[in-house]
């Protein structure tokens, strides 16, 4: 019923098991847990563009969280209408509630798929006779995974096997234990230490009752219930939860670590373009000064001649309009009137020295 998924499973899990039984050899249990941990990189690979827009998502969500708590204090009692509010406020700011859940929700259908082909290996045909074929592995493929054991245990057991899970010959198997117990309490701290960074990100003033909820679920929760129902996993399932919490770590770790500097330079260039646009010191304007407006040098003229006529020297009190217009040239020819020295018998010097021209 699951074969869409299984069938590509499968392809990836022989692609790599391909390639390291090269090396290795075909029955190394090692290259099987190379080709389950490769499988583990090459599905978060393909993931890592949804996985960039999840954190940046919720960092969006983070920025307008206090929003979101008007809105619930004010809409309290009306759920409705709260939810639809907290909708409009999520578009308003091209936020995908969903969005953050793809990556994980992505997951899910790899973990049920590699549980089922590596159980597979395992299950006998109905007719009875010898297994030949599991999806895209032959007969010589199951038989290369049965043989391969790990510190002499087959990487397909587990310490109990349930028919729940797709197992066969339910029952304890306590051999197991000493390999499956190291690594499902490997996964288990690596899930709590991914939980706990992702934590680590978000502001405490803007979390909800939910948000709370949820990182304790990730934080303890998960990591416990690894620790408990790691029993029924077989060893290759442990190794691929394993490699996929490893693998989370260090992708939250790159790529929290780029959208930071991303933030600071934005944060650097937004800085300096404030300060470019402040006045410069010294050259402050004084309050109620307007801006000189520029004249044209007929105006300029006109403007000066009157000031002159009726001032007898430009207007250079503070707050005049024309304080830092240009000075016009001062015309010639006794185009000003001059004032009057005392003694002079009423003339100016200009007049005097015209009189003595003219004899």
């Amino acid at each position: 019923m699951l074969d869409f998924i299984y069938y590509p499973v499968s392809f990836i899990l022989w692609c790599w098991h391909k390639v390291f039984g090269f090396v290795l050899g075909d029955n190394n249990a090692i290259s099987w847990i190379l080709a389950i941990m490769f499988l583990t990189f090459t599905v978060r690979g393909i993931m890592f563009k949804p996985f960039v827009k999840q954190v940046r998502s919720m960092k969006k969500m983070q920025e307008f969280a206090p929003e979101l708590k008007k809105i619930q204090k004010k809409y309290a009692n009306d759920r409705q209408r709260q939810a639809a509010e907290m909708q409009k406020l999520q578009r308003e700011h091209g936020v995908n509630p969903l969005g953050s859940c793809l990556p994980m929700l992505l997951q899910i259908p790899v973990f049920i798929g590699l549980n089922w082909v590596l159980r597979a290996f395992s299950i006998p045909p109905k007719d009875g006779g010898p297994k030949t074929n599991n999806y895209f592995f032959d007969q010589a493929g199951v038989d290369s995974y049965v043989n391969a054991k790990l510190f002499g245990v087959n990487i397909g057991d587990a310490i109990h096997h349930t028919s729940m899970l797709g197992g066969v010959d339910s029952g304890w198997n306590w051999h197991v234990a000493p390999v499956a117990i190291p690594l499902m309490i490997l996964a288990s701290v690596l899930t709590h230490l991914t939980a706990r960074h992702s934590t680590a990100r978000q502001d405490p003033s803007a979390a909800t009752p939910q948000t709370a909820m949820m990182q304790k679920l990730t934080m303890y929760i998960f990591p416990l219930g690894v620790l408990v129902f790691g029993a029924f996993f077989p060893i290759g399932l442990l190794v691929y939860w394993l490699s996929n919490n490893g693998w989370t770590l260090m992708q939250q770790r790159l790529v929290y670590n780029k959208i930071d500097k991303e933030e600071e330079k934005k944060k650097a260039e937004a800085k300096e373009k404030r300060d470019a646009l402040a006045p410069k010191p010294g050259a402050k304007p004084k309050p109620g000064q307007k801006p000189v407006q520029q004249r044209t040098a007929g105006e300029s003229d006109q403007v000066a001649a009157q000031n002159t006529s009726s001032n007898g020297k430009s207007d250079t009190k503070a707050g005049s309009p024309h304080r830092f217009a240009q000075q016009p040239a001062r015309p010639q020819n006794g185009a000003s009137k001059q004032r009057k020295k005392p003694g002079s018998g009423g003339k100016s010097s200009g007049q005097k020295g015209s009189g003595q021209k003219r004899r």
